[in-house]
Order: C-alpha cells, then sequence, then structure tokens
C-alpha cells in the first residue's frame, strides 16, 4: 500500500497570510470533494468525529450529508460526539439523535474500532481538533484507528488541523515502558506537530501493527505556519474553553495526579490553581458540579484558595507551577503526588517526579530532556508538512 499526500495547487504557505486565510482539511473536503485524494462517491464512510469538527459553521457531518455522501457510522473519542462527556468518563454507543446514525465510542469498552464496528465501511476520516500535547487522548485515539484501518484493509483520509501550541518542541520524551492511553509514542510532551504530521510518522515509524499496509492520505491545512498563534474556533473539549487553557494545558495538566484543582467545576477550568490547605494563593475559587463539563470535580463545594491565570503569559511547559506547589507541599510535610503511578504515565517516564521531589531546579530538570528532544526533531523531520 502507499501513503498518498495531497500538495494541491492551491497549498501554498505564504509568509503573509493570517490566520482567517487558515483553510482546514475539513474546510476544504466540504467546500471541494472532488479534490480529494480519495474519492467519496460511492463509499460508506466511517466519521471519526465529535464537536470541533466543523467546516466554517457548520460540522462535516452535517456538510457530507448535504452534499449526499453516505455517512454509515461516527466514531467518537473521550468526551463523545457531541463533546459533553466528563475527562475520562466511558462514553456509550448510541444513535445521534439527530440523524439516526450510529455512533461507535472509542472511549468506553472499546478504544480500537472492532471488525465489527467497521463492518460496512470502505473509508474512514478522521477529524478532530488537538491541542498539540502527549497527554491529550484525541492522538492515542488516532492511533488506534490508523492501526483498526490498517488490519481491515480501509484507506483512511486525516483531515489536519492546526496544532495550537505549535510553536513548542519541550518535555520529557516517552519511556515505552510508561505507555497509556494518555502517551502512546516516543515523543516529547509538546511535539510541535500536527495530528496528520503524526500521522504520516506514526506509519513512517511503524509504531502500529501492519503499518506498510494501511492506505493512508493526509489534507494538509493551507495556510498554516506553526509558528503563527492559532485559536481553535470550537472548544476542543469541555475544560478548554479558551485560549488561555489551551496555553496552559501542558502545564497544568500535570496536576491531574496531585489532590490540587486545576478550575474543573468552574467557569474557568484550566486557568487557575489552588487546594485548600495549605492554600497556593490568595485567589479564592469553589469547584461545583457542572453537566457536561465537570460533574465530580476536584474538590467539589470546598473553599480553595490559589492562583488567578487567566491574564498571565502562558506558553509551552512552565515547571514554575509544580516546582511551587511541591516547596509548599514538603514544607507542610505533604505529598504532592499523591497518584504517582498516573503522574509517570502523564510524564512518560518516571524522572519528572523524582527530579521534582528531590528538589532539581527548573534548568537542571530542562537540561536532562535536550538530548532526546534533538534526537526527536532530527526523527520528525521526514514528516513534517509545514516549515519549522
Amino acid at each position: 500500500m502507499r501513503t498518498l499526500l495531497l500538495i494541491l495547487s492551491l497549498f501554498t504557505l505564504q509568509s503573509v497570510a493570517q490566520q482567517q486565510d487558515i483553510e482546514t482539511g475539513a474546510s476544504q473536503l466540504a467546500s471541494n470533494p472532488l479534490l480529494s485524494p480519495v474519492a467519496l462517491t460511492g463509499k460508506h464512510i466511517g466519521l471519526v468525529v465529535n464537536q470541533s469538527s466543523v467546516s466554517g459553521k457548520s460540522h462535516l457531518l452535517d456538510e457530507l450529508l448535504r452534499q449526499g455522501f453516505a455517512v454509515q457510522k461516527i466514531f467518537s473519542p473521550e468526551h463523545g460526539f457531541r463533546g459533553t462527556a466528563d475527562a475520562g468518563a466511558t462514553v456509550a454507543n448510541s444513535i445521534d439523535p439527530q440523524t439516526g446514525i450510529p455512533v461507535w465510542s472509542l472511549y468506553g469498552k472499546h478504544k480500537k474500532p472492532t471488525a465489527a464496528a467497521l463492518h460496512g465501511i470502505n473509508l474512514l476520516i478522521f477529524d478532530l481538533q488537538d491541542v498539540g500535547v502527549r497527554y491529550y487522548t484525541y492522538l492515542s485515539t488516532l492511533h488506534y484507528v490508523m492501526e483498526a484501518a490498517a488490519e481491515q484493509n480501509i484507506p483512511l483520509l486525516v483531515l489536519d488541523r492546526p496544532n495550537p501550541n505549535g510553536t513548542y518542541v519541550d518535555g520529557p520524551v516517552l519511556d515505552k515502558n510508561y505507555q497509556s492511553f494518555v502517551g502512546l509514542h516516543p515523543i516529547p510532551l509538546l511535539h510541535g506537530m500536527t495530528l496528520g504530521e503524526l500521522a504520516l510518522m506514526i506509519k513512517g515509524e511503524r509504531w502500529i501493527h501492519k503499518a506498510e499496509q494501511l492506505e493512508l492520505y493526509v489534507w494538509p491545512v493551507k495556510n498554516y505556519q506553526r509558528d503563527r498563534p492559532y485559536d481553535v474556533p470550537v472548544r476542543p473539549s469541555p475544560n478548554l474553553p479558551n485560549a488561555q487553557a489551551v496555553a496552559l494545558y501542558p502545564s497544568l495538566g500535570f496536576f491531574e495526579a496531585t489532590p490540587l484543582s486545576v478550575g474543573r467545576g468552574t467557569d474557568f477550568p484550566f486557568q487557575v490553581l489552588g487546594y485548600t490547605n495549605p492554600p497556593l494563593g490568595a485567589f479564592a475559587f469553589s469547584p461545583v458540579a457542572k453537566a457536561g463539563a465537570a460533574l465530580n470535580p476536584p474538590l467539589k463545594n470546598q473553599l480553595v484558595l490559589g492562583l488567578d491565570l487567566r491574564d498571565v503569559k502562558a506558553g509551552g511547559l512552565d515547571l514554575s507551577y509544580l516546582l511551587q506547589a511541591q516547596q509548599v507541599f514538603a514544607k507542610h510535610k505533604l505529598k504532592l503526588f499523591n497518584s504517582p503511578d498516573f503522574m509517570d504515565k502523564l510524564s512518560g517516564t518516571n524522572q519528572l517526579r523524582q527530579q521534582i521531589e528531590q528538589g532539581w531546579s527548573e534548568a537542571q530538570i530542562r537540561q536532562s530532556w535536550q538530548a532526546d528532544l534533538q534526537k526527536f526533531r532530527q526523527q520528525r523531520r521526514p514528516y513534517l508538512l509545514y516549515p519549522e
């Protein structure tokens, strides 16, 4: 089989391109499906999509149905097709009430599409908005969709989208001894790649079973430059409501392995950080149950004191929050990482947790990653679709 990379004559990366000129793969498909590198006409299509799979003001599913294409099944990632399930909550199979199309969950009993789920499908289309952080699970969903497509000999079209954290390559490279659904690949926490580029890398590095059999197509983003800011038009998951949350997510996601609150159950998730006793600062907030976002958030209905990060300059991986919290907890003879195994899975290694607990400085920790990051930059180069 072959990997076909569609480079349209219209796909030119202009140095003066602005965000409004960016056209995602989904937008290009919706506006001119005849340009697709794999024909949609006559195919029984399976869509891997959620609420972020939009083209302008329309959902990709609605656009394809409007144009008469035969979408037979929907496959949904973590948070479900409509993006209303809590983080980590099991998502069941269902029927989409608006279209009557079956929705097969890839975040329930099965995280990989089964042969039964794919029965009758002869084209898969993947369109999810990622945020460029390894432990964000849409990349793992892509991995298993690719593997299932390879094993069932089903062509896969990945509609690429910008990476809002695409400027950064940082953090520890995953040690395969710590593989999990929050990290399957030996890449840094911040990899600086789009899902389309990562799809090419997963196939090219043979990180999936039968990679050589996968008929993979990637539709690149038009006018995308990874060094330019990009605000996602639709929140990619319930607790990443805006650009500030997306920018802070690489730094605050680690706190899911601690007793602290990052604002789940508030109007500003992943934009605050705090605890009850000892406090981390003077900003007060109280998490509550929020349907479709956080039914049982950490420190629910408790007064939390900490840091208001809504207006700080954010970007990349900032270890100062972890180091500050460690100092406060150590002073009170408390353990910061009450879920050390989960912290190691989020980090992709046990070294980061141990370095923090042993009192390493941020400079020392960062230095320990540099050789692996340099190797990764070289390894990823053949798969890049957009200038570094």
